[in-house]
């Protein structure tokens, strides 16, 4: 397990870039878990400007589109599970052949359907402080 704090939006963007670099494999699944603006899209700014660098500009929630991708080829895709309620829905997404394509695979909201996930992954939390404090927790369910 590790554990960070960060106390601003560039803190944790840089503490995404860390984790890219250092600690996420090249290929994946990563969960974020934690509530509204707890900082897991501002983690993944970190992780495109570390995995896709000519992307870091772009990056945004997909919490409409419900997935972007970044990179060329793509070597991160971002998904945000918030507006899906139903195991049926994810179908639609065809999360099993992302997991295939050789990038990494980062989730907001994985807890909605934590059935579909594999074993090998690394779980990351985040919690809101006070300001724009956050306190970030990494767990690796099995050696990448």
């Amino acid at each position: 397990m590790l554990r960070f704090e960060t106390a601003s939006e560039a803190e944790t963007i840089a503490l995404g870039e860390k984790l890219a670099r250092q600690v996420f494999p090249a290929h994946g699944v990563v969960l974020l878990t934690g509530g509204l603006g707890a900082g897991k899209t501002t983690l993944v700014k970190g992780i495109v400007r570390e995995r896709a660098p000519s992307f870091r500009e772009e990056v945004s929630s997909p919490t409409y589109t419900l997935i972007h991708e970044y990179g060329d080829p793509v070597t991160v895709y971002h998904v945000d599970l918030y507006r899906l309620d139903h195991e049926r829905e994810l179908a639609t997404l065809g999360l099993e052949e992302l997991l295939d394509r050789g990038a990494l695979l980062v989730v907001e909201w994985p807890e909605k359907f934590p059935r579909i996930w594999p074993v090998r992954r690394v779980d990351v939390r985040i919690e809101r402080g006070p300001g724009d404090q956050r306190s970030v927790t990494v767990l690796e369910s099995q050696a990448l």
